[in-house]
């Protein structure tokens, strides 16, 4: 049994923090909203603090589950910070999707305090945290990812190292480059189908079984055609994500017209009011 730390429990914290507590690890959490780990203490049987330092202390793993850059600083910087209540030994793992920038940061300022960090994102939506499939992808050293890696297959399918500090978040930017994508292509596809009076369900049915086929497809079509766009990933998230990758590229010199362009057709469904919708509401902006 380890000692842990959960901060964050929104659709994709709250049940990972479960499944530790369900695999008889120690786990108190922490969210903004209290309210919200108070009731997550009831359900599962863990504890609950007022504070991310609070949260931390003597906890041997800190994991965090949160918004954005600003956010994972928030939680982990300061005197109620979780680094101000982690022990020297201790290791933080960071689930949030941020710049690698934040994470290169926060990974020196808890080297300097004799605390590890791993930055380890994940791919695989609600659904995947619910039903503990997601696919973990990590950066940090490799003597600090061995000690988490355990502890993160409770709720993941896979979980790999990719490389140094950054190296998760930068590949959690090539995953929301290559769905960002999909997505588009499998709504124009839809788009198209329907605009040629063939039944999208007898088209699906045939093309997911080529080339065509994804993991998007196969899980959204269903729910585009019926337009309902309340299963996932939220768009104003999707942005968030994308901001990032087209910040970085701009860094590394990677070219992403595609995505450049995706992006501003998310901001078109914001516009339609469809923020919270989740990402294969690009389907509904051709409509």
């Amino acid at each position: 049994m380890t000692k842990i730390a959960f901060l964050g429990l929104g659709v994709m914290g709250y049940p990972m923090a479960g499944h530790l507590q369900a695999a008889g690890h120690e786990v108190t959490v922490y969210n903004r909203t209290s309210a919200k780990a108070q009731a997550w203490a009831e359900q599962h049987g863990g504890k609950s603090a007022r504070t991310p330092a609070e949260a931390a202390k003597d906890a041997e793993l800190v994991m965090a589950c949160v918004g954005n850059d600003d956010d994972l600083r928030a939680v982990c910087l300061g005197e109620d910070g979780a680094f101000a209540g982690m022990s020297s030994g201790a290791l933080f793992v960071d689930h949030t999707t941020v710049s690698a920038k934040v994470t290169r940061e926060l990974y020196d300022a808890a080297k300097d305090l004799g605390i590890g960090f791993v930055d380890a994102p994940v791919s695989g939506g609600q659904a995947g945290a619910e039903n503990g499939q997601l696919s973990i992808m990590c950066g940090g050293d490799a003597a600090q990812y061995d000690r988490a890696e355990p502890v993160m297959n409770v709720y993941a399918k896979l979980v790999r190292r990719i490389g140094e500090s950054g190296a998760g978040q930068l590949t959690k930017m090539a995953n929301q480059i290559a769905i960002a994508g999909v997505v588009q292509g499998l709504s124009e596809a839809l788009h198209f189908a329907t605009k040629a009076g063939l039944d999208g369900r007898d088209v699906v049915e045939v093309i997911s079984q080529g080339a065509a086929g994804s993991w998007q497809m196969a899980n959204r079509y269903e729910t585009m055609l019926d337009d309902h766009f309340e299963h996932g990933f939220a768009v104003d998230w999707m942005r968030k994500d994308l901001g990032i990758c087209l910040e970085t590229a701009d860094e590394n010199g990677a070219s992403l017209p595609v995505t450049a362009l995706v992006d501003q057709f998310y901001k078109d469904v914001q516009k339609m009011g469809g923020g919270r919708w989740d990402t294969s509401s690009l389907y509904k902006r051709l409509k």
